[in-house]
């Protein structure tokens, strides 16, 4: 199995990145840009790329290189990560000094940057040398989910990788072959996420995850009054913040557990004092704390991919298309045409522009409860 294999959809840039890891190094361009919508892949992508890039057999999957670089404990391929709105300064300032470094062990010292979208202008000026006049061998691998999201300075010094939305066609074989998942269910998940790998996986493993979806969906469907806006926005919350709590539980247990196996430790084993303070350090009441805060907000963010899909549903109703694109939510297909005929196509997309402003509320660091409310009530069609 190569580095490869997990990325779905992406095959003409899976051919075109797999041939120049087999080439000549000496023509390789040193800055790249992998783009890409949300769960496209483009992380992973970019990952795959560094694996394919230090392992002697070219991404083969099965050598310790390939395994240290997916599992991003290579000591040559670095990447920087960020669960905060921004990417601080001083971690972007740090990196550039460790690009400077010569490779240990590998024939590149590549870093990896997600998100490069959430770099202030100031902090990605601290990029434009680096990326222009890379040290002989170091490779910088930048993802962004658009190239407009990157300033030009940065998009002119690198070479543009462009991933697709997977279809769910792909993206429910992916699940069945990779996940075990019943077909049924992986069809349903593969196009209730729109294409999203991460989603849909969730939706495939996470039964709550996917009823707190088909509960938002109705009751979005359902609105009459404010007084069911403002229920719907409370239930929703809730749901949020119980599934990035359960989340997060779930990570800190699976540290825990790989803390103990590299250190050769059973689960009740007494931790030796020399690691102590390492173990005491995983789960930390603050960085639960901070890491359910941003997690709920990637689920909050998430739902209002799933109100919008109503209405696209209805646009997609209201222009006679069902046939040739299809519904996404359609076990609520009888509630799609009843709204369909309830809305106009103009006021289908005022509900969608409504739902955009409550994302940019949302990135905005406003008050969520307050920002639902508002939204969800913006979507009342009064009987």
């Amino acid at each position: 199995m190569s580095v490869w294999d997990s990325l779905v959809g992406q095959k003409p840039v899976i051919d075109m990145l797999s041939e120049l890891a087999k080439g000549d190094p000496r023509h390789l361009a040193q800055s790249w840009l992998f783009c890409g919508p949300p769960g496209s892949g483009r992380s992973n992508m970019a990952l795959a790329f560094a694996a394919a890039l230090e392992c002697p057999r070219h991404g083969c999957g099965e050598c310790d290189v390939c395994r240290a670089v997916m599992s991003r404990n290579h000591p040559d391929v670095t990447v920087l990560a960020t669960d905060k709105v921004t990417i601080p300064i001083e971690e972007v300032r740090e990196i550039v000094e460790k690009s400077e470094e010569i490779p240990t062990v590998a024939p590149w010292h590549i870093i990896l940057i997600e998100d490069v979208d959430r770099m202030l202008e100031r902090t990605t000026n601290v990029l434009l040398k680096e990326i222009e006049e890379p040290a002989e061998h170091t490779m910088w691998l930048l993802c962004a989910p658009s190239a407009q999201d990157v300033l030009p300075t940065i998009r002119s010094r690198t070479r543009l990788v462009n991933l697709a939305v997977p279809q769910t066609a792909e993206v429910a074989r992916f699940l069945v072959e990779r996940c075990g998942t019943e077909e049924k269910l992986a069809q349903r998940c593969a196009r209730l996420s729109e294409g999203h790998i991460g989603i849909s996986r969730l939706y495939a493993v996470d039964d709550q995850a996917l009823a707190d979806r088909d509960e938002l969906v109705v009751g979005v469907l359902g609105l009459r009054r404010v007084s069911q806006a403002v229920l719907l926005a409370d239930t929703l919350m809730s749901n949020a913040k119980s599934q990035a709590s359960a989340s997060v539980n779930r990570e800190v247990e699976r540290d825990k557990a790989e803390f103990l196996r590299v250190n050769g430790l059973k689960p009740k084993d007494v931790v030796p004092a020399a690691i102590r303070g390492a173990w005491n350090a995983i789960g930390k009441k603050d960085d639960v704390k901070r890491r359910t805060t941003r997690l709920t907000r990637d689920v909050l963010d998430r739902s209002l991919n799933s109100i919008a899909s109503v209405y696209r549903d209805v646009a997609v109703v209201q222009a006679g298309a069902v046939d040739s694109v299809g519904l996404v939510n359609l076990e609520n297909r009888r509630a799609i045409y009843d709204l369909a005929t309830r809305i106009d196509r103009n006021g289908a997309v005022k509900r969608l522009e409504s739902i955009e402003l409550a994302r940019r509320r949302l990135n905005g660091n406003g008050n969520a409860q307050l920002d639902f409310e508002a939204l969800f009530c913006s979507l009342i069609v009064f009987d």
